[in-house]
This record gives structure tokens, C-alpha cells and sequence, in this order.
């Protein structure tokens, strides 16, 4: 227990990102802080407020800055400590700790984990169930909201699986606000990385914006630990203060995993992995929504021979020329070898896993096949045993999978042959310099001719944000500045000219008169 919050350190200020979800747990905080606001026009403080989303976006942290701006006493807890082995010992210790929270009230508790203990009840007596894990649910149910009076305390709680929840713990009047905490998107990430730089000495080659656009799908966990990875490489070289160069081997490393450049290869093994890596980069060049290419390299790294690493497009909705732009891209690997080597090798393991799941998703749940158009076969229910789709359309879901993975490796095959004399000088150089980036693959096949969507996101933008800076006025004082330059300048310069045009006509007249 907390009873003042100064004693965790730390407030909303050091949580970056995600404002939806703080303002509205500040809410609470405000509430607490100020109730008269909210009650003057008929508000209720909520009763509970539940912290969803993945691993590492910042549910704890959110719940530590509520305890450390709240004011009021704050009980922590872990949805663990209420499962034990001894009967009624579980409940007991529910009820002990709504006791606790009753007597300071108004206070706050924050129960992580809370799938540990409110797993949703088994609705199956031949399944059998954990009779003392439910017992110690049914306490927190009925003290969370039940025929006794609860107020003053409010409990907030954190999952990341809450489809495995109890209906009853997450209905209105136990937890009234289901607070969804997400990835971060590119300028949350950016906020992020603002806040774990600060104890960082970074120098002036830092790009935030960069750092920001090269970690799609990270968390706020994962950011903090590309900036404490880049430290670890640059005190390992040496270094006075961590460079760009450090971050992006820090990314590279959490991403790829650690480079080997002790593994032995043969020249042959080195040309086969370049032509694989080649033909990725060339797909993803030639295919409009494939994701653009920041770099191709045959160094191994982690459980990888060779990587071509992209820039994901973080798109809010995908059409089905997009994902099979990706699988197309997926598929050059594979088609490279065969056409160029004349044998197929086990190198292409992970793309052909990932093909595969792609396709099987497009067909069975986006309905993007044309012998199973616009059907949905997903399933939510975790333990069931029936598919729900019979054998015959497993059978065609099957052929479909099949059918659109090898029309896009043909269609690969198809660029390779088109563009094979770029494909083979890329190969090459990346024989010859091990890593490739996107500019080296410009120089071979011209400029790619479709802009990204973070490129034509940010073009749209530049003119909002050119016009915001125009209005700013020091900015306006600077313009003026420089026009009011520019007119002296060209008034001393038209002044020049007369005194030329006058000495020329000085000039004139003498030699007349000569």
C-alpha cells in the first residue's frame, strides 16, 4: 500500500503517447482530487476502470502515475497473490483487502494481472474447474458490486487477455470503463522516444523522426530498450555519445538478433543467400504496395542468413492487391534460386510459413477468394474442439491457399525474368558489400515509380505545417526581415546602375566633343 504517491515517482508527465487513455484515467485522479466538479451536475465516480491492450504498452505505468498523482492511498496488487493452494484463503483475502481499502477510504486499488483470478467460469461440468479460483472470483465479484455499499473505492485493473475474462466482472457497475491501451502509432512512438532520450547523450546525427518511422509495432517497453541497447553498443565501441548509427543497430539487433559474422560460409552458400536477398528486394521494388526497402544484407544475424528489411506501411485498412503485393515479395526469394541457381533450399522456410498463413487468413476469414467469396470462418471460442466449416470446404480452402500462394510465385518468377540483368548486379554488389541500402538499389533500377504512404502522409502535410510556421511571429518577422534586405539590396543596386548610365553619358559627350 501507498499512502502518499510521491513515493513511486513517477506522474502522467513521464507517460508518453497513448492520451487517450490518460485523459481518462486522469479523470479519475481529478475526480478524486475535485469532486464537487463532477456531483454538481449529477456525476458518479466510476466504480472501476479496466486497463486492456498488449505487452509493454504502458497499462502499469499509467496505473503508477495514477498512484503517484492521486493523493489518496493506493493498494497494489497482482492477480497471483489471491490464488493459493489452501481453501477459502483466496476469498479471504479478497474481502481483507476491500476492508483495508473501505477504512481509507475514498482510496484506490490496482489489481495487474487480473486474468490470474477473474478467468471466466467453466459453463462445462465435464471440463471440471478450479472450484477455489472461482470461489475467490465470486468474493471479488460481490465486493466489487454487491448487496453491501462500496463507495469511496475504486478499483482499476490491467490484462492483456480479456477474452479470457468473466462476463460479470467486466459489466457496467464493477468496471464501468474499458480503457483500451494500444501499440503506439508513428508520432506516439516519436513522444516515446522523446521521453527514454533524456538521460541518453545523444549527438546531433539523431533523428527522432527516423527512430520513430524504423520501429512500427513496437511497444513503449521495446523503445526503451532500443535506447538502452544503443547505449550498451556505443559504450562498447568507446564512444563519448550515441550516435544514429548505434540506434539503428540497436533496432537491428532486438529486431534480427545478434550478428554472427564469425559463421562460416562457402562462396557458393554466399551467392545462393545474395540471390535470394536480391529477389526480395527486387519484387518489393517492382510491386506497388509492397513495403518500401530500407536495406539488403547477407550478414547472419540471429537464425538469419540474410535479411531484407523494410519500412511496414502502417495502413488502417488493407485491400487484397496489397496483401498479395506482400506475399508476391515473399515468394522472391524462392523464385530466385530456382531460376538463376536451378535448385530450391531450405533458406526460404520463413517466408513460405509466412505466404501461407497470409493466404489462409485472406480465404477463411477476409473472404477473398473467388470459390468462398465474402465468408468469415473465425473462430473465437479457444478450447473448441469442432471446426466450423465442413470437411468439403476445408478441402477447398485448402486448394484456394495453394492456388493464390503459386500465383503469386509465379508472378515473381515473372519479374525476375523481366528485370534479371538488375537482379544479377545486385546480387553482386551485395556479394562484393555485404550490406546494401535503398540508395544502391536506386542507382541500379531508377527511381521507384510509387511513393510509400508515410511518404504522401507526410507531403500532404508539409504545406499544414509549412502554413503554421508562416504564422508564428517570429517567423513573420524574419520574412519581413529578409524582404526589407531584399528591397535595400535592390535599391542600391538600381542606384549603382544610374551612376553608371550617368558616367557613360559623361562619357559620350566627351568623345563628342573630342
Amino acid at each position: 500500500m501507498y499512502e502518499k504517491g510521491n513515493a513511486i515517482g513517477i506522474t502522467f508527465k513521464d507517460v508518453a503517447g497513448q492520451e487517450g487513455a490518460k485523459q481518462e484515467v486522469q479523470e479519475i485522479v481529478d475526480f478524486l482530487k475535485n469532486p464537487n466538479k463532477y456531483t454538481d451536475l449529477g456525476g458518479k465516480i466510476p466504480k472501476g476502470a479496466l486497463l486492456v491492450g498488449p505487452p509493454g504498452t504502458g497499462k502499469t505505468l499509467l496505473a503508477k502515475a495514477v498512484a503517484g498523482e492521486a493523493g489518496v492511498p493506493f493498494f497494489s496488487m497482482s492477480g497471483s497473490d489471491f490464488v493459493e493452494m489452501f481453501v477459502g484463503v483466496g476469498a479471504s483475502r479478497v474481502r481483507d483487502l476491500f476492508r483495508q481499502a473501505k477504512e481509507k477510504a475514498p482510496s484506490i486499488i490496482f489489481i495487474d494481472e487480473i486474468d490470474a483470478v477473474g478467468r471466466a467460469r467453466s459453463k462445462n461440468p465435464s471440463m471440471g474447474g478450479n472450484d477455489e479460483r472461482e470461489n475467490t472470483l465470486n468474493a471479488l465479484l460481490t465486493e466489487m458490486d454487491g448487496f453491501g455499499t462500496n463507495s469511496g473505492v475504486i478499483i482499476l485493473a490491467a490484462t492483456n487477455r480479456v477474452d479470457m475474462l468473466d462476463s460479470a466482472l467486466l459489466r457496467a457497475g464493477r468496471f464501468d470503463r474499458e480503457i483500451h491501451v494500444d501499440l503506439p502509432d508513428l508520432n506516439e512512438r516519436k513522444a516515446i522516444f522523446l521521453v527514454h532520450l533524456k538521460p541518453v547523450k545523444v549527438d546531433k546525427s539523431v533523428d527522432v523522426d527516423l527512430l520513430a518511422r524504423q520501429t512500427p509495432g513496437f511497444s513503449g517497453a521495446d523503445i526503451a530498450n532500443v535506447c538502452n541497447e544503443a547505449a550498451l553498443i556505443a559504450a562498447r565501441h568507446d564512444k563519448k555519445s550515441v550516435s544514429k548509427q548505434d540506434f539503428l543497430d540497436a533496432v537491428d539487433r532486438i529486431v534480427g538478433g545478434l550478428e554472427k559474422k564469425t559463421k562460416v560460409m562457402t562462396a557458393e552458400e554466399k551467392r545462393s543467400i545474395a540471390l535470394h536477398e536480391a529477389g526480395h528486394a527486387t519484387i518489393s521494388w517492382f510491386c506497388q504496395y509492397a513495403n518500401p526497402l530500407i536495406k539488403v544484407t547477407i550478414v547472419p544475424r540471429g537464425q538469419a542468413l540474410g535479411a531484407a528489411w523494410y519500412l511496414p506501411e502502417e495502413r488502417q485498412i488493407t485491400t487484397k492487391e496489397q496483401m498479395l503485393d506482400e506475399m508476391c515479395s515473399l515468394m522472391g526469394g524462392r523464385a530466385a534460386e530456382e531460376l538463376f541457381t536451378g535448385h530450391i533450399s531450405s533458406g526460404a522456410m520463413n517466408d513460405l510459413e509466412r505466404a501461407t498463413k497470409s493466404a489462409y487468413g485472406m480465404i477463411a476469414y477476409l473472404g477473398m477468394s473467388d470459390k468462398l467469396p465474402n465468408i468469415c470462418y473465425y473462430n473465437n471460442q479457444e478450447y473448441s474442439f469442432q471446426r466450423p466449416y465442413s470437411d468439403t470446404t476445408a478441402r477447398m480452402i485448402d486448394e484456394e491457399v495453394l492456388k493464390m500462394v503459386n500465383e503469386q510465385y509465379t508472378r515473381a518468377k515473372n519479374i525476375l525474368v523481366e528485370h534479371k540483368e538488375g537482379h544479377n548486379a545486385l546480387a553482386e554488389l551485395l556479394i562484393q558489400k555485404e550490406v546494401i541500402m535503398a540508395e544502391d538499389v536506386e542507382k541500379i533500377f531508377g527511381k521507384r515509380p510509387w511513393l510509400s504512404r508515410s511518404q504522401e502522409i507526410m507531403e500532404d502535410e508539409q504545406p499544414k505545417i509549412d502554413d503554421k510556421l508562416k504564422e508564428l511571429p517570429e517567423v513573420q518577422a524574419a520574412i519581413k526581415a529578409h524582404e526589407q534586405a531584399q528591397q535595400e539590396d535592390n535599391s542600391s543596386e538600381s542606384t549603382e546602375n544610374n551612376d553608371t548610365d550617368v558616367q557613360n553619358d559623361e562619357n559620350s559627350e566627351e568623345t563628342n566633343n573630342k
